[in-house]
């Protein structure tokens, strides 16, 4: 017997779509939405320290803190 997990959304706020379809590729419940925030604002964190290789008072760099991640 094949089971297939199926993550039910009723009434979805907050845009968890990644969430959903990353539960429902590993089928279970692998990620809160607490949990993939948190990895968002770590990933922003390597970002923020990998475009300031490149000298902080460069134009690129400027830019980049500009947009909202």
């Amino acid at each position: 017997i094949c089971f297939l997990f199926h993550h039910q959304i009723y009434g979805q706020e907050g845009s968890l779509c990644a969430q959903h379809c990353l539960n429902n590729l590993l089928q279970g419940e692998y990620f809160s939405p607490v949990e993939l925030s948190s990895i968002a604002q770590q990933l922003d964190e390597e970002e923020r320290m990998r475009m300031a290789e490149g000298g902080v008072s460069s134009e690129e760099y400027r830019t980049f803190l500009q947009v909202k991640s």
